[in-house]
């Protein structure tokens, strides 16, 4: 699968705005989304939360691509989320790792 690390910032003093924000911003763009294009990920966050135990799990739409964001991530099962990622990077998905977690990156058709 491929893989990138991200260095990103804490938005300190202006959480709230940017989440306030990131809200705004995902309610307009699922718009541009298909049922069926939003199904599979709501499928890939149900799948991701049987191999991770995790804060908080997070599907945000982008502009082009939907992310699923696992927060703060401990794999509880290996073997599974081994065969999850093979078929993710077969399908062209990304993972990305930050410092808050890790994002898989949907690409939109």
């Amino acid at each position: 699968m491929q893989e990138r690390e991200l260095e990103t910032k804490n938005a300190g003093f202006y959480a709230y705005a940017a989440a306030r924000d990131a809200r705004m911003r995902a309610a307009a763009m699922w718009s541009h989304y298909t049922e069926a294009e939003r199904v599979r990920a709501e499928r890939m966050k149900l799948a991701l939360e049987l191999c991770y135990s995790a804060k908080n799990f997070y599907v945000n739409p982008r502009g082009k691509f939907i992310t699923i964001k696992v927060e703060r991530p401990r794999v509880v099962d290996r073997r599974n989320l081994a065969l999850l990622e093979g078929d993710y990077e077969a399908q062209g998905i990304t993972k990305v790792v930050t410092a808050q977690g890790i994002t898989y990156r949907i690409p939109k058709k």
